[in-house]
């Protein structure tokens, strides 16, 4: 790789990290060119030369900060082994962006799609990875248990991200409520391991049950 094209990455890199802080710290609406480059430490001219307008490089840096926050907990989501667990990992999942500003940051990029275009399918995009990372553990933790054939894990895991979204929301005007919320989806994973106790005859009784009732 050239010197000109490491130097061209590693601007375009601080653009996207950039708009990220200034999105977070100033939020949508006083985001621009003048001040993501003002943050990246760089000429606003770059924002046009790298990404073509200020909504594609919000676009880009939406996906760009979505696949650093996957990355830093994909390890820990793959060692998860029961849906217990998983929403414990989701609620420590959820301190740590917040102590980082990424709930502020989501905040903020979902008020934006409503006035700008690109936002809206590349915010779309970067929870399309948390859900993805959230499927493979419910298909892995679901399996040897009663919902294993008859929970949907593709519709399961939309669910709880949007569960997870709603609360971080929430918690901006209710923090005791959005507490109670995570208590409540916390005691769902607590039925689930409840169900995985019974034994052989119970658990075929519940499949039988929940497909049933599914047919209705």
């Amino acid at each position: 790789m050239s010197p000109e094209t490491v130097k061209a990455q590693e601007t375009k890199t601080r653009l996207l990290e950039g708009a990220l802080r200034t999105l977070t710290e100033q939020g949508i609406a006083r985001t621009s060119a003048r001040t993501v480059a003002s943050a990246a430490g760089v000429n606003q001219a770059l924002v046009f030369y790298h990404f073509g307008s200020v909504d594609e490089l919000l676009a880009a840096a939406c996906r760009y900060g979505a696949e650093r926050s996957v990355a830093r907990h994909r390890g820990r989501l793959a060692s998860v082994t029961s849906l217990a667990e998983l929403l414990a990992v989701g609620r420590e999942i959820h301190e740590q962006e917040r102590a980082g500003g990424h709930v502020t940051l989501l905040g903020q990029l979902l008020a934006g799609a409503q006035t700008h275009a690109a936002l809206g399918p590349a915010t779309a995009a970067g929870l399309d990875l948390w859900i993805a990372e959230i499927e493979q553990v419910l298909r892995r933790v679901l399996a040897s248990t009663p919902l294993g054939g008859f929970a949907d894990p593709t519709g399961l895991a939309r669910a709880v991200a949007a569960s997870f979204v709603g609360v971080e929301l929430y918690e901006g005007v209710d923090e005791a409520g959005a507490h109670a919320a995570l208590d409540a989806l916390e005691q769902l994973g607590a039925l689930v391991a409840a169900l995985e106790e019974l034994g052989p005859v119970a658990q075929r009784a519940v499949r039988h049950h929940l497909r049933r009732t599914g047919r209705r």
